[in-house]
């Protein structure tokens, strides 16, 4: 909702007008519609939302001019708070409502085209971004899911026979255990040797889930990009990295391309590995600069495990940089 709150900026002309000719009527009405407003789209609430439209537009009709200016602060209210089939009718609405009181406020036939325009495209601009982020927020959902999905299925075929074979092989010690110690002892003997194999298998898959290489991260991150709508530019420099490294930039390739994904709302995504004093450095650029950016549980873990991982606005873009040892 942040970038929607900029747009409350548009009070400055009224406000303007104050200054020169102020009146207590228009100060409140123009803290109603600035808080209403504001709120409204925090909150998604349907009555400020009707407060906010009525305000505006009682103002528009008093005063006419710079006052119109807050018109399309409705529409883009409506876009954020109202969903569904109601969308279109509460747009065409409020854009008629303008047009309304353009006119009787004295702005012409141009004035009254130019309002309507712009408070029609405002809402129509609010309600696409907002389905493009509640579309990438629900893609990064479901690969979240199909991973989840995948490991619970790893572990279901790598432990299921297992445990059936080391249960059998139990019940065998139980019943040798008396009469048959050395048969018993073999049984119990093979039963170490099942479980040690399932550990070593269950540590490969949990390496596997958490993070399968550079290579292969970097292959899934640029489909899960363009399917987002994200314009993806890699640049990999030939470097040779241990398998250790291999799994941690692996590891950063995805948490960097799920918050780019999840929260930045950015149009390009550039991703570069190249050595730099004996270390392997990952940078993810993205042009989705104003929005926040999370460090969750993956980050903290790589930096757990020896990478050097800084997140910063720079010169107008966000960039993820992970620095790990060659």
């Amino acid at each position: 909702m942040r970038p929607f709150y900029a747009w409350v900026a548009v009070a400055y002309f009224p406000a303007y007008e104050l200054v020169s000719a102020p009146t207590w009527g228009g100060a409140l009405g123009l803290a109603v519609v600035v808080a209403a407003y504001l709120l409204s789209i925090r909150l998604g609430s349907w009555p400020l939302l009707v407060l906010l439209a009525v305000a505006a537009l009682s103002l528009g009709l008093a005063y006419g001019g710079k006052w119109l200016y807050l018109l399309p602060l409705v529409s883009i209210a409506c876009g954020v708070v109202v969903r569904g089939r109601a969308l279109p009718y509460a747009l065409a609405a409020i854009t008629v409502a303008s047009m309304a009181v353009t006119l009787l406020a004295g702005g012409g036939e141009d004035g009254v085209a130019a309002v309507a325009w712009g408070t029609f495209i405002a809402g129509v601009v609010v309600h696409l971004t907002m389905r493009l982020s509640e579309a990438r927020q629900e893609l990064a959902r479901e690969a979240v899911s199909r991973e989840r999905e995948r490991f619970s299925r790893d572990l279901h075929d790598l432990l299921g026979h297992t445990l059936s074979l080391v249960v059998v092989k139990a019940e065998a010690v139980r019943r040798l255990a008396p009469r048959d110690p050395g048969a018993a002892a073999a049984q119990a003997a093979d039963i170490e040797e099942i479980g040690r194999r399932a550990l070593s298998e269950v540590r490969a898959a949990v390496a596997g889930y958490r993070g399968r290489g550079m290579a292969d991260e970097m292959a899934a991150a640029r489909l899960t990009l363009e399917e987002a709508g994200v314009r993806a530019e890699v640049d990999l420099e030939e470097v040779r990295l241990p398998p250790d490294a291999d799994t941690l930039l692996g590891w950063a390739v995805r948490e960097g391309v799920t918050n780019v994904i999840r929260h930045a709302r950015a149009t390009t995504c550039a991703i570069t590995v190249r050595g730099e004093d004996g270390r392997v450095v990952l940078e993810i650029v993205n042009d989705g600069a104003g929005a926040s950016f999370v460090r969750g549980n993956g980050l903290k873990g790589l930096a757990e495990r020896g990478a050097e991982v800084d997140a910063a606005a720079r010169g107008g873009s966000f960039t993820l940089r992970v620095a790990v040892p060659a």
